[in-house]
């Protein structure tokens, strides 16, 4: 016999926020998780407002009856069989976005988990995102919400549409679900969520999102808001493979020019996240900017070399241009004569007049971050 919602006791907490330093693999973290699981996905950004997280009116595009006005009567035009014509024209519907979806796919499959995950949460302002929203993410004992909201009009109609087409929850769940709010819902609550009036969330509807602690000053996530959701915090360590669970032990590997010689520059990637983070610790007093393991991968797949090139147009810039912005530091001092740090210093012209990294001005960057322990890398003749 299959289970209902009501049976279902959630597996982890439904709702959390997987937190850390970019590349510190809290999305991976999240594909674990909910592998083989019902899950929607979809992305915060500053445009990102009540309508196109949960869902409005968009054009469709539909073949519809072919129509023409004779004297002031609209009629339909038909063919040499009487058949009418059709035509493609763009109509307005309603459509549901990433919430609704989820939402929907929760109440129609109450057997099943559902996962509504939201990367990068934190570029997006929440408070306008979720609006009226808000009030659901408190959830009872019972992992519902505890606090229903009236749904508006436009969703309404669509919610009665859907549900009047599927709708699964045994009668003796929805039973067991309308006593849970008889206080104030005397007459039931789930025939309301069936015709779309209420909104409610089911207890096998996870709501999980990602937030790099580099880009929390985008828009602050107010403390009330904060209180609706359990944290996890994603630390920076080695990588590992997915599958097997043994290190990765990628490397920075490139060649440079030295005395005429040339010569092979190579690190630990591991090594070098320490290093730099340590730098980053000590300029900032914070833990936000860090590295984690996966903020740069190597270009190919199986590899485990990350180039010149990932390197600095990754690393050095985000080391630029977001964690030193402000102030001088001398793992950038690369050039020779030259008093100021300059970026421009990591790139060069070859003989093509094409724009390369300048590998020497990179070397130099390295050991600008290693200091003495030149133990963590080797240069060896080519």
């Amino acid at each position: 016999m299959a289970q209902n919602v009501s049976d279902i006791q959630p597996t982890y907490s439904l709702q959390q926020i997987f937190y850390g330093a970019p590349g510190t693999g809290k999305s991976h973290e999240i594909n674990r998780l909910t592998e083989g699981k019902n899950v929607i996905r979809t992305t915060f950004h500053p445009d990102t407002d009540y309508s196109t997280f949960v869902g409005c009116y968009k054009p469709h595009m539909e073949e519809t009856d072919m129509t023409t006005v004779i004297g002031e009567t609209l009629k339909i035009v038909r063919d040499e069989k009487g058949e009418p014509q059709q035509e493609k024209r763009i109509v307005y519907k309603y459509s549901c976005q990433a919430f609704l979806q989820a939402y929907i796919d929760a109440w129609q499959q109450p057997e099943q988990e559902h996962y509504l995950v939201i990367e990068e949460i934190n570029r997006g302002n929440c408070a306008q995102i979720f609006g009226d929203i808000f009030q659901l993410l408190d959830r009872n004992e019972e992992g519902l919400s505890s606090y229903p909201i009236k749904t508006d009009a436009d969703a309404e109609n669509e919610l009665r549409a859907v549900f009047s087409e599927k709708w699964n929850l045994a009668d003796d769940k929805a039973q067991e679900t309308d006593n849970l709010y008889r206080k104030h819902y005397p007459n039931g609550i789930t025939k309301d969520i069936k015709n779309g009036s209420l909104l409610l969330l089911p207890k096998n509807l996870y709501i999980w999102a990602t937030m790099n602690t580099s880009d929390q000053s985008l828009f602050p996530i107010d403390s009330a808001f904060k209180r609706r959701w359990d944290w996890k915090y994603i630390k920076i360590s080695e990588g590992r493979d997915a599958d097997t669970k043994e290190l990765l032990n990628w490397l920075v590997r490139f060649n440079f020019m030295d005395e005429e010689k040339q010569y092979t520059f190579e690190c630990s990637w591991w090594e070098f996240i320490k290093a730099i983070n340590e730098k980053i610790a000590s300029a900032t007093s914070s833990d936000d900017k860090k590295l984690g393991y996966f903020f740069c991968k190597p270009k190919t797949k199986g590899s485990k070399e990350i180039d010149s090139e990932t390197f600095v147009g990754k690393v050095v810039f985000y080391l630029w241009n977001d964690v030193f912005k402000d102030e001088e530091n001398l793992i950038f001092k690369v050039t020779e004569g030259k008093a100021n740090p300059s970026f421009d210093a990591f790139y060069t012209e070859n003989e093509s007049g094409k724009t390369i990294v300048d590998t020497t001005a990179l070397r130099t960057f390295m050991h600008n971050v290693f200091g003495e322990q030149s133990d963590l890398y080797t240069e060896t003749e080519v």
